[in-house]
């Protein structure tokens, strides 16, 4: 199937020249979030902040604006935001949890996590993991039930939802009830030694590079290079699978980390949990960020709709 043109275009500026290195990208992408932050908007947000060994963790909460159409929903989706653990805060990200929260009626937690390269693994993954033990624990300051919370990320917030729940299960301070990963990492090798195809068919030329993913994981692995084979790193290493919540994967079809999020669903259903995937046709790495008048965008919030509903299965050819 060939790219739809406008989405290609749309991805190309939200994307960065491929050909460079990180290192050579990094300043003026740091800077560019800046200016790119939309402004706060006219709408019922605000900043909750939870302290973790003596920093504070971020916590901006999206409330959707009331619509007859809409029940009183007070089902909270905790949102762990992309970026390559570099990139990316929950200011330029305003617009995707906005446009998440009117769509579904649900409140959007957004959390600022550590990045890399200042902050190597765990700290984002212990950021987020605090995040959600502060909010499961605590539902009553939210206004919520602890069984209506659910955990969302999109590509390193894929993996950083996905690690967090597996180290819920290990931790055993808090029992996740459902978790929606839009085209995670979920493994550690996007080399000419990777056993997916779809890094290999698409590493090149699709926006996000298998070059850039290898950067990404490098600098977020830090000066243990050994933690890729951690689990709460790459989730595919898990020895273990069960226990695992409810389970959306969206994955896209050109981008190179979609083998490895559905052989993760496939993974969690085989060790008997309810998971899915369902794989966007003609979408490529990043079509989540979009404006939410792109079709792809508005279907992806529909699906994201039905999974909360318990009725994912209508849009399924095959289940999994």
């Amino acid at each position: 199937m060939a790219i739809n043109k406008a989405i290609r275009v749309a991805l190309k500026a939200l994307s960065y020249p491929a050909s460079m290195d990180l290192e050579k990208t990094f300043v003026a992408q740091r800077l560019f979030e800046v200016v790119k932050a939309p402004l706060s908007p006219l709408y019922k947000l605000w900043d909750h902040r939870i302290e973790r060994d003596g920093h504070e963790i971020r916590i901006r909460i999206y409330n959707p604006q009331e619509q007859a159409d809409m029940r009183d929903d007070k089902r909270v989706l905790l949102f762990f935001h992309g970026g390559g653990w570099v990139h990316e805060t929950i200011d330029t990200y305003n617009n995707v949890c906005r446009a998440l929260s009117r769509a579904t009626g649900c409140r959007v937690a957004s959390v600022e996590y550590s990045r890399a390269p200042e902050h190597a693994f765990p700290q984002a993954l212990e950021d987020c993991y605090s995040a959600a033990r502060a909010i499961y624990q605590n539902p009553d300051e939210f206004d919520i039930e602890a069984d209506e919370i659910m955990l969302i990320g999109d590509s390193a917030g894929g993996n950083l939802a996905a690690a967090t729940s597996l180290m819920a299960r290990d931790r055993g301070e808090f029992v996740i009830s459902g978790q929606i990963l839009i085209y995670p990492a979920t493994w550690y090798d996007h080399s000419a030694t990777s056993p997916f195809q779809s890094v290999h068919d698409n590493g090149e030329d699709y926006l996000l590079t298998s070059k850039r993913i290898q950067e990404y994981m490098a600098w977020y692995a830090g000066d243990n290079p050994d933690c890729r084979f951690n689990p709460y790193f790459s989730p595919l290493n898990s020895t273990d699978f069960s226990n695992q919540p409810r389970t959306l994967v969206i994955t896209a079809e050109y981008d190179p980390l979609r083998d490895e999020g559905e052989a993760y669903a496939m993974k969690l259903r085989e060790a008997g949990n309810d998971a899915w995937y369902i794989r966007m046709p003609d979408m490529l790495h990043g079509y989540f960020a979009l404006p939410s008048r792109f079709a792809p965008v508005r279907q992806t919030h529909d699906i994201i709709i039905s999974f909360l509903n318990g009725d994912i299965e209508k849009w399924l050819d095959k289940t999994y």
